[in-house]
């Protein structure tokens, strides 16, 4: 997977770097902020210096792995305009660009979890004469005025009841005022847990954050107790992610993609190689895999985290498709590795990782790479007007092959002539470029024979992101028990945003049903718990 600016850039001035060498001499007790910074250069440093050693790694493609990826729109790579035998047309200036009214503000469609409150008029009514004219009736009208008020909160918050309790002076008999029920019977309240899933998993919170937190404003939660309750959700909500896993085997379109990963107990020491009779080596690898389901109906998503490349995982899944349905299509990259060993699939490969291909070299042929990415550029608009429109596959497929397929016709025959005619030299940056393009063209282009089949994997890929959001604010996972709770939560969490369903909601639901949820689990999926949850309650 190409990552984006996976590495958190310390600028620290001369002063604040004396100041740091200071701290940490010899004799000095090192401070917790000191310790993060020298832990995040001892991790750091050998993967920087593991991707400077990298086979295929260039200087445009580390600075932007550490730096950031700069845009990759054809008019910043490219300074040169495309040359292709015909003479340029001129550029035609863009439109200008006319601000929306209201831009800038939220409107009350934006909060669909604030609390709504009516508030009726103190002295008029429906039906009311007008005390203005004192002719015409007052009548409701459809859209009410909006006030939205917005207030600071700690995360949790917690209330401390009071029971008055009296004493017989003669007996001893202490006499309490019974608790209400607001305090419930449970010191913590199911959204805790809740809470904790979404805030950790979900956006990236480290436990040791919340609970400092949580210290300064005068509710201490500590991490333990967090670990606590998210394991003991995790629990309950299992049910509904094997469901979930289930039905993602079943779909005909399936992304899939890993990431690297650390988890502290899985860590092993690669076997010494100098014996040659000496058992071989054991993956030593940690990976989160992301697998995400594409179609018409309602995406899911998964993680899974261990020493599997994303092949295997997708293996494993596929164990539980139904062997009557077709061969699903599956997105990913080249890499072999994503691959399953055993279940045939319809292999399509990510459109947007050749151009990226051509993105890298760019700047050193900015002729050849423009030509390239103004028709792969053309192929994308097709995508985007065949989404707007609402197509279905077949209408999409055959939308391509009219407009598409000529493009790609011609820009395959203008690589190839590029590659034999020895005008691009083979060997170099931009001959690797054309030869990734030519050697996978068929999976690169299976949405021109295929309906249904995407272009590229970046959906997967910005699921993914959720995976190192974690691993860069937690740095690890410490056992492979808490790596099962974090693919968990992450694939619950995912599935309902792609599902534009609120996450916390539905946790709380599945913390608050844990008998049902077990029993009959396809009942409490992102999509169903609604319902579900309406009858339970009526």
């Amino acid at each position: 997977m190409d990552e984006t600016h996976p590495f958190r850039v310390l600028e620290l001035t001369a002063e604040e770097r004396q100041a740091f060498l200071g701290r940490v001499r010899p004799g000095c007790v090192i401070g917790e902020q000191d310790y993060q910074f020298i832990e995040g250069i001892i991790v750091g440093l050998p993967e920087v210096l593991a991707l400077i050693d990298h086979r295929g790694m260039t200087i445009t493609r580390l600075r932007q792995l550490v730096f950031g990826a700069r845009t990759e729109k054809t008019a910043i790579v490219c300074s040169a305009p495309a040359t292709t035998g015909e003479a340029a047309k001129p550029a035609s200036p863009p439109p200008p660009k006319h601000r929306r009214k209201g831009h800038g503000r939220l409107g009350t469609e934006a909060y669909p979890g604030a609390q709504r409150v009516r508030v009726s008029h103190p002295e008029l009514h429906a039906r009311d004469l007008c005390p203005d004219c004192g002719r015409g009736k007052l009548h409701s009208l459809r859209r009410p005025g909006v006030v939205v008020r917005i207030v600071g909160q700690a995360p949790l918050a917690a209330t401390v009841f009071e029971l008055e309790k009296f004493r017989c002076a003669t007996c001893g008999q202490v006499f309490s005022a019974p608790a209400p029920a607001a305090a419930g019977t449970e010191k913590y309240d199911p959204t805790v847990g809740a809470l904790v899933a979404v805030l950790r998993f979900g956006s990236g919170m480290p436990s040791y954050r919340l609970a400092q937190l949580q210290q300064s404003l005068g509710i201490p939660f500590p991490a333990s107790t967090q670990w606590e309750l998210a394991a003991d959700l995790a629990d309950v909500a299992t049910p509904a992610f094997d469901c979930l896993v289930r039905l993602a085997a079943q779909r005909g379109v399936i992304h899939n993609d890993d990431t690297t990963m650390r988890v502290a107990s899985l860590r092993r020491e690669p076997a010494s190689l100098a014996d040659a009779d000496k058992p071989k080596r054991t993956r030593t690898g940690i990976f989160t895999t992301g697998i995400l389901t594409g179609g018409n109906e309602p995406p899911i998503a998964l993680f899974f985290t261990g020493h599997q490349h994303a092949g295997e995982n997708l293996q494993d899944l596929l164990n539980h498709r139904d062997r009557g349905l077709p061969a699903p299509i599956q997105m990913c990259d080249a890499l072999s590795r994503n691959e399953p060993g055993e279940t045939a699939t319809l292999l399509s490969n990510c459109l947007a990782h050749g151009r990226r291909q051509v993105v890298d070299v760019a700047t050193s042929f900015p002729v050849e790479a423009r030509h390239v990415l103004e028709c792969l550029r053309e192929v994308y608009h097709h995508d985007a007007h065949a989404r707007t429109k609402g197509l279905t596959p077949e209408q999409r497929l055959r939308y391509h092959q009219d407009l598409s397929r000529p493009i790609l016709d011609d820009l395959h025959r203008w690589l190839r002539d590029q590659i034999d005619q020895k005008k691009v030299e083979p060997n170099s940056t931009l001959g690797s470029a054309f030869n990734y393009l030519l050697n996978h063209w068929d999976p690169l282009t299976l949405f021109l024979r295929v309906a249904g089949a995407p272009l590229d994997n970046n959906v997967c890929e910005r699921g993914l992101k959720m995976a190192i959001m974690h691993r860069k604010n937690s740095l690890s996972y410490k056992t492979e028990r808490g790596a099962q709770v974090g693919d968990l939560f992450m694939s619950l969490i995912h599935t309902c945003r792609l599902n534009a369903i609120n996450p916390f909601e539905y946790l709380v639901a599945l913390a608050r049903h844990p008998t049902e949820v077990a029993r009959n689990p396809d009942q409490w999926l992102p999509w169903t718990y609604a319902g579900t949850a309406a009858c339970d309650t009526s």
